[in-house]
């Protein structure tokens, strides 16, 4: 059942329904709702955790932090995040993957393809993005040196191979292992490492329980997608793996955050109080009940996202999970436990 686009009176409202939903809500379409779209901004919290891990992190530590720096880091980080979704848009576009009825234009408008802006105007913001995020690599450089530039680059070049020639990562089944390394080593310890001016071994491990959550949402979408991917050649791991692998293997790193937790705050490299993820079992069996039937031919609750199934269950996870294991880094960074 696909949920149709209720409509918004207020401008706070158009906004809580893009970012609900990454959908504009029915109506006229103002500048912030159109960029809240374009960008995907709803699932820009998964930056806002990554980023917010490091400088937690930090404080658990007890380490030197410069706030200042932290958040110039921060910022840089959810401005990469809009370019990585506004390039993929229009690198999977030019390569033909995205197309009127591809899921991409489906689950949501295609910036280009449904009209919203034109292909020079997509091209156009992700310069801006791009630059914004370069200018703040280059403050940061000054700032603390050298590494800032290799976390940043090493981002910036993930996230562009992902969709976009010659690489294409995504289409060689590297999507989602990039998806890790991004979330967790290069984000967190990169953002860390312009707080502090320092990267401990300890805090890379400690990015990865996170990141391996947010490869869950990347690997639901390609599994709900997966129905297309296969006969245009685009291998990602789920069309490698064949559906029911695949769901089987994104229900073994639900688990294996879990564990990641667990293991990593009995070792002392996570507060004891990060154990609060456990209250997020409840959501963990919704998810893990989906992930073990094959997707339904129709969606059986209203979906504003349909034909994704899985990817929005796992997001849901991964909001639940990440919101308490922050929580559990403030407990921690505050009474040190």
């Amino acid at each position: 059942m696909v949920e149709v686009a209720p409509r918004a009176d207020s401008l706070p409202a158009r906004w809580r329904y893009a970012l609900a939903t990454t959908n504009p809500p029915a109506g006229e379409v103002d500048a912030v709702t159109r960029w809240l779209v374009l960008t995907r901004a709803g699932v820009l919290p998964m930056t806002l955790v990554a980023a917010g891990q490091a400088g937690l992190l930090a404080a658990f530590r007890d380490a030197d932090v410069a706030w200042g720096w932290f958040a110039l880091a921060a910022v840089g980080l959810v401005l990469a995040h809009c370019a990585n979704n506004l390039m993929n848009d229009l690198f999977d576009l030019d390569v033909g993957n995205d197309t009127a009825d591809y899921p991409r234009n489906l689950y949501a408008p295609h910036p280009v393809l449904s009209g919203m802006i034109t292909r020079r105007g997509l091209a156009s913001a992700a310069l801006v993005v791009n630059v914004a995020c370069l200018t703040i690599m280059l403050a940061l450089v000054v700032a603390r040196g050298w590494p800032v530039a290799a976390f940043a680059v090493g981002g910036f070049a993930l996230s562009a191979a992902y969709t976009a020639p010659p690489l294409r990562l995504k289409k060689r089944g590297l999507g989602e292992p990039t998806v890790l390394a991004v979330w967790g080593p290069l984000m967190v310890g990169g953002t860390y490492y312009a707080a502090t001016g320092t990267v401990p071994g300890a805090v890379v491990i400690a990015s990865l329980p996170y990141a391996l959550l947010c490869t869950t949402v990347l690997m639901g979408k390609h599994i709900d997608k997966e129905r297309w991917d296969a006969p245009a050649g685009t291998n990602t791991l789920p069309v490698v793996l064949g559906e029911r692998r695949a769901r089987v293997a994104t229900q073994a790193m639900f688990v294996g955050f879990y564990l990641l937790v667990a293991a990593l705050a009995v070792a002392r490299v996570l507060p004891w109080a990060t154990l609060v993820v456990v209250l997020s079992l409840p959501r963990l069996r919704t998810v893990w009940r989906a992930f073990s039937e094959a997707k339904p031919s129709s969606s059986p609750v209203p979906n504003p996202v349909w034909p994704l199934w899985f990817a929005p269950h796992a997001f849901l996870l991964t909001r639940r999970a990440g919101g308490l294991l922050v929580l559990g880094l403030v407990v921690g960074a505050l009474v040190g436990w």
